[in-house]
């Protein structure tokens, strides 16, 4: 019983750096490719290949800067990186449709006001079951945001079928709003704090509740035969991932990185919300979201998130 009762325990929650090669195990490669995106999601990460951390580990890690997750995912399909940064919801879409992927690190987990729905400071729109079937503006269609504005309709007694989704960027959303395309839009950091401080946006509704409390955001995944013929090379760049993340839970570095990192002013960096960046990957953490994705329609049958990390039975 004890066996098994490990094997499940390693199943369930697999730390990144499990991670380290055995001393003297030799790296298949030395040269990864991974597309990134979010710079407040991939904070720790960055920062470990601008620090050289990778490099003292023996690995050269080099960042694709991608303009979006599916072009993330196409290219790690293609064989253009080797991993890839992406939502959980989008890379558990992507699985579910039959893609072997094998998660490689959890990047970043929501905290409050991290992600919330913002309205412009004139709007009438001040409860959020207010409405019946309100516009809501996401970034991306059948992604993380609707996922997160159905849940919180939902949790304040609304009907999210009924929810009208229109699909802009964090930085057209103002726009969308102004003009009466949205009556709010689902935005993540650091725009909501531009938002507040440019237009005197307000938050009509945290994320932070319910079903989506403290939730994970997004992850790290290379292709699944990628992984195992790499196993070594895949399990040092966990481990120098593991360090990183643990580094961030001081939020006052990932602060300072931020101005140059994301592009932000200092006054800004100091303002935003951050979550957290976990330094394991839990499958019963991240089977929150497949299963949210599936209670709410968003994938016709339910998917085994532990059968997606390394060392899984």
């Amino acid at each position: 019983m004890l066996v098994v009762a490990m094997g499940l325990l390693t199943a369930c929650k697999s730390p990144l750096g499990d991670g380290h090669s055995a001393p003297g195990a030799a790296l298949e490669r030395a040269e990864l490719r991974v597309g990134v995106g979010n710079p407040i999601d991939t904070a720790p990460l960055r920062m470990a290949v601008a620090d050289g951390s990778f490099t003292r580990a023996g690995l050269h890690v080099e960042l694709v800067e991608e303009p979006d997750q599916l072009t993330a995912l196409n290219e790690l399909s293609a064989g253009n990186v080797d991993v890839a940064f992406a939502t959980d919801v989008a890379l558990f879409t992507t699985a579910a449709r039959g893609t072997p992927l094998q998660l490689q690190g959890e990047a970043y987990t929501s905290a409050p006001y991290t992600m919330a729905l913002v309205t412009l400071p004139s709007s009438t729109y001040t409860d959020l079951a207010g409405k019946k079937a309100p516009k809501i503006a996401v970034d991306q269609e059948n992604d993380l945001g609707t996922l997160a504005a159905r849940s919180m309709f939902a949790t304040a007694g609304g009907d999210p079928a009924k929810i009208k989704f229109v699909t802009r960027s964090y930085a057209a959303m103002p726009a969308a709003l102004r003009d009466g395309s949205a009556d709010a839009a689902l935005m993540t950091e650091p725009f909501i704090t531009k938002a507040q401080q440019d237009l005197g946006a307000r938050v009509l509704a945290d994320s932070s509740r319910g079903a989506t409390t403290d939730f994970p955001v997004s992850a790290y995944a290379a292709a699944a035969l990628f992984a195992r013929a790499n196993v070594h090379t895949m399990a040092a760049f966990r481990g120098v991932l593991a360090d990183a993340q643990q580094r961030a839970a001081d939020q006052s570095v990932v602060r300072q990185a931020l101005p140059r990192l994301a592009g932000i002013d200092e006054t800004t960096a100091a303002l935003v919300a951050l979550g957290q960046y976990p330094t394991s990957l839990s499958g019963v953490r991240l089977q929150r979201v497949a299963d949210l994705m599936h209670s709410t329609g968003m994938l016709a049958n339910r998917l085994d998130v532990p059968s997606l990390l390394p060392n899984s039975p």
